[in-house]
C-alpha cells in the first residue's frame, strides 16, 4: 500500500477568458464550475484546497463553501506565478507539496491528483506532471493538444504544440493514422511542485521556448529544473475552452447522476 501523501491543491482561476468570459463562474448542473473543481481536489484527499484568483466574484459564489478563496494580484503571466503569491499569501512551508490544478478542469479524477503529488514525493526532481498516450493522428497534429517526450528517468524532454517525436519515414508517407512503433504522449497540464520552488519559479525571467510555445512549463527546463512526467492512473476528460465544453461537461454529468 502507498503511503499517503500529504498535499495541498491550489487552483488558479483568472476572470478574464477570451473565448468563454467569466469562465470560472459559468454553472453546470446549477453550480460554478469553480466549486466542481475544488470537489475534486476534496475528493482526491487534499490536506487544503484554496482558489486563487484575480476576481472578487469568485470569492464571493465559493463563500460558504468550505474551501477558501484568496485575491490574487491581476498581471501574473501564469497559473504558477498566481500560485506562488498564493503561497506567500498562505505562509506555506517551503517543503509543502502544492498540486496546481487548472480552473477549468471540472471533471479531474482524484486518482490523477493523487498520482501528480505521489509523482513529485518519490522522485528527486522540484516539479513533476501527468501525460497520457496520444490515441488519433488528429489529436497529434492538434495545436491545442500539447505533446511531450521524456528520457528513460521519465523526465520531461520537451513539451510542445507541434507534433513530437516526428515520425519521419510515416509521416512522410501518410499523415492519417499514427505509426504503431512509436510513442506519442499528450500532456495533461497538472503540477506538483515544493511551495519553495513553486516561489523560485516564479522569480525566474520569463524564456523565449515559454512565450514562443505559450507552455509555461518550458521555463522550468530552460532554466535546467527537470520535470518528472507519470502516466495518468485514468483517462482525463477535456477541459473546458467554450459554450460547447460546458455543455458537453453538463451531459457527462447528468448520464453519471442517472447511471
Amino acid at each position: 500500500m502507498k503511503p499517503e501523501i500529504d498535499f495541498v491543491v491550489a487552483i488558479p482561476a483568472r476572470y478574464g477568458s477570451q473565448r468563454l468570459p467569466g469562465k470560472p463562474l459559468r454553472l453546470i448542473a446549477g453550480d460554478p464550475m469553480i466549486l466542481h473543481v475544488a470537489r475534486r481536489a476534496l475528493q482526491a484527499g487534499a490536506s487544503e484546497v484554496v482558489v486563487a484568483t484575480d476576481d472578487q466574484r469568485i470569492v464571493d459564489a465559493l463563500e460558504g463553501s468550505g474551501v477558501a478563496a484568496t485575491l490574487t494580484r491581476s498581471e501574473h503571466a501564469s497559473g504558477s506565478d498566481r500560485l506562488a503569491e498564493l503561497a506567500e499569501l498562505r505562509g506555506w512551508d517551503d517543503a509543502r507539496i502544492v498540486v496546481n490544478l487548472q480552473g477549468d478542469e471540472p471533471l479531474a479524477p482524484a486518482s490523477g491528483i493523487r498520482a501528480v503529488a505521489e509523482a513529485l514525493a518519490s522522485g528527486n526532481c522540484p516539479m513533476a506532471t501527468l501525460a497520457t498516450p496520444v490515441l488519433t493522428a488528429e489529436e497529434l497534429f492538434d495545436p491545442n493538444c500539447v505533446k511531450l517526450v521524456r528520457d528513460a528517468s521519465c523526465n520531461a524532454l520537451y513539451f510542445s504544440r507541434a507534433p513530437i517525436p516526428w515520425a519521419r519515414d510515416t509521416f512522410a508517407q501518410s499523415r492519417e493514422t499514427l505509426p504503431a512503433d512509436t510513442n506519442f504522449l499528450r500532456h495533461i497540464g497538472i503540477y506538483a511542485y515544493r511551495a519553495g520552488f513553486l516561489k523560485l519559479l516564479a522569480g525566474m525571467s520569463r524564456t523565449p521556448l515559454e512565450i514562443a510555445e505559450s507552455l509555461e512549463q518550458l521555463r522550468a527546463i530552460e532554466h535546467g529544473c527537470p520535470i518528472t512526467v507519470a502516466l495518468a492512473p485514468e483517462p482525463f476528460p477535456a477541459g473546458v475552452d467554450t459554450a460547447e465544453d460546458l455543455a458537453r461537461v453538463e451531459r457527462l454529468l447528468a448520464d453519471k447522476a442517472t447511471a
